[in-house]
């Protein structure tokens, strides 16, 4: 009896640790997926200026938008349905889900990638940047290609294997980051020779980024080719073992049904709470010029805020790379009745989130400058460090909001995601305005952007306790973190002031000086931070048990 449960409590242990190191590795992934975004995004600033971010920015706003509609709700909705239909071993079906999907994939694709070729002109005017539209023709076959790989990254996540999806990501970067530098340079080049010709300054700004776009096609296309290659390989055995499924075989329409029902909710959530960037830029672009702002300022601190968002996209990709990895296993958890395992991955991955937000937001807020001067030097460096003091607190509420979206969407709740997100969107928009009409010019921007992100946290948790009941012990999962985070930022600036003061005034604010100033300051403030949380009992064994490497950290913690 007591080895039957030992075996029960065995097999437990196992999943959790196993959604924890999925989701350790997607996250380690995604990390390393904004790390070379950010590195590689150094030397593209520094090839098109802040005038030539402002135009890649606006870009990807709108690329973002279009890709949401037509792949960025696919691998959360396909991971669903193929996670279902493997915990009844329903094989069959989940084949029938990929066909459905890929015809999804293909019309849904091309009428984005249509549209954001031919229709390029006429957005970037609204957005009152006419020269956006090099940038935005060139992602229009980056749409297309991103359908069939969300499609598939779908697939294998609702497999339970995270693997392919982690590795496909750092390849389509490494791709990104060398074709986008190197497109950015030679085009750049091209776009001076077209200002000599047309007599205007903007072209090699234009060009510039559109150079940058076309690198971000050549990485979509190289992670594609590593997934067919992955799934001609497997190909045959999945097939085998569809065929000796004997379960009842769903219809195309009966599977194309359960799909939209899945992905739309989904998908207009993801569009409600990513159209924010598309509006902010339309409405600050529009009432700026009202302002009588000039164009050359509004295209300018339109990059510094895609520079701050670089910075900001590097700890929300652990709460990205959870909420991947989680959807799939709670959705087992549900369909299997498991109320314990259901809290439990609740808890987890909002604990595993915050003890990362938290810190990073307190790090990104007292490290501004070096960290900026490090990566973004420029003549309008100042600017940017007080976007990033102020839009630090972006991080915490940001990462909360992505992961209790996906635990709303994991219970079955698809629609509330959606609900909240339409309220906090009229509620940023709102607040927008009037910061804007405030003359608050680009912090206004930020702050609206944080305001939303606190109003979609304070929905999603009122949700999840409503239809879990579902306690979350917040002094334990966000109080220690903030303590520990306060403890690790007194001491991390006091390094970082130290070897400034140290330093030659020249060299403290340059680029080197600022690394060497930064470097040792993040040194201390990780040492202290899992040190004080160590210190502080705020890990039990069980807790080291599901942490990535806690094994180690066990000798640390007193019996």
């Amino acid at each position: 009896m007591r080895e039957g449960r030992r075996q029960v409590s065995t097999k437990r242990r196992s999943s959790g640790n196993n959604f924890v190191l999925q989701g350790s590795l997607l996250a380690v992934a995604g990390i390393l997926v904004r790390l070379i975004g950010m590195v590689y995004r150094i030397p593209l600033s520094a090839i098109i200026s802040d005038e030539g971010n402002g135009y890649y920015t606006s870009a990807f706003s709108i690329y973002t938008l279009l890709l949401i509609l037509s792949s960025y709700s696919m691998p959360t909705a396909i991971s669903k349905l193929i996670s279902q239909n493997l915990a009844a071993k329903r094989f069959k079906n989940t084949e029938r889900v990929l066909r459905v999907s890929f015809i999804y994939a293909s019309i849904m694709g091309a009428v984005m990638a249509f549209v954001l070729f031919f229709g390029a002109d006429a957005i970037a005017g609204a957005l009152k940047k006419p020269f956006a539209s090099y940038a935005l023709r060139a992602l229009a076959p980056t749409v297309w290609i991103m359908a069939y790989l969300g499609l598939l990254r779908g697939y294998f996540q609702g497999m339970g294997n995270m693997i392919p999806t982690a590795i496909s990501q750092i390849l389509e970067q490494i791709a990104n980051a060398v074709f986008s530098v190197l497109m950015a340079y030679l085009l750049f080049a091209k776009g001076k020779e077209a200002n000599l010709l047309y007599n205007n300054t903007e072209y090699s700004y234009a060009f510039g980024a559109m150079g940058g776009a076309i690198g971000t096609g050549v990485g979509a296309f190289i992670a594609l080719l590593f997934f067919l290659m992955l799934y001609s390989y497997q190909r045959p055995r999945l097939r085998k073992r569809a065929k000796k499924d004997s379960s009842m075989v769903e219809s195309y329409e009966r599977s194309a049904l359960l799909l939209f029902s899945t992905m739309v909710p989904i998908l207009i959530s993801s569009t409600v709470y990513n159209i924010s960037s598309v509006l902010d830029d339309y409405f600050y672009s529009s009432i700026m010029t009202k302002l009588q702002i000039p164009t050359k300022r509004i295209v300018m601190e339109w990059g510094i805020f895609g520079e701050y968002h670089i910075l900001f996209n590097i700890p929300v990709a652990l709460a990205n790379a959870l909420s991947s990895s989680l959807i799939p296993s709670l959705t087992a958890a549900v369909a299997s009745h498991d109320r314990k395992k259901t809290l439990g991955q609740i808890q987890t991955s909002i604990r595993f989130s915050m003890l990362i937000a938290v810190p990073c937001t307190v790090g990104m807020c007292i490290l501004a400058e070096p960290l900026c001067r490090m990566l973004f030097p420029g003549k309008n460096v100042m600017l940017l460090i007080n976007v990033t003091r102020i839009g630090a607190l972006a991080v915490l509420f940001y990462s909360l909001s992505t992961i209790s979206n996906a635990i709303l969407q994991g219970l079955g709740h698809l629609n509330l995601p959606l609900k909240h997100s339409i309220i906090s969107l009229v509620f940023h928009l709102a607040s927008l305005l009037l910061l804007l009409y405030g003359k608050t010019g680009i912090y206004g921007v930020v702050v609206s952007n944080i305001l939303f992100a606190i109003m979609m946290c304070i929905l999603n948790q009122a949700a999840i306790k409503r239809h879990t009941r579902c306690v979350i012990d917040w002094g334990k999962t966000i109080g220690y973190p903030i303590l520990a985070s306060l403890i690790m930022g007194i001491f991390a600036f006091g390094c970082y002031f130290l070897i400034h003061f140290l330093l030659p005034e020249k060299l403290g604010k340059g680029r080197i000086g600022s690394a060497l100033s930064l470097l040792p300051a993040i040194f201390v403030a990780v040492v202290l931070y899992f040190g004080s949380l160590l210190k502080m009992n705020a890990f039990s064994k069980e807790d080291l048990d599901e942490m990535p490497m806690g094994g180690r950290l066990k000798r640390f913690i007193k019996d």
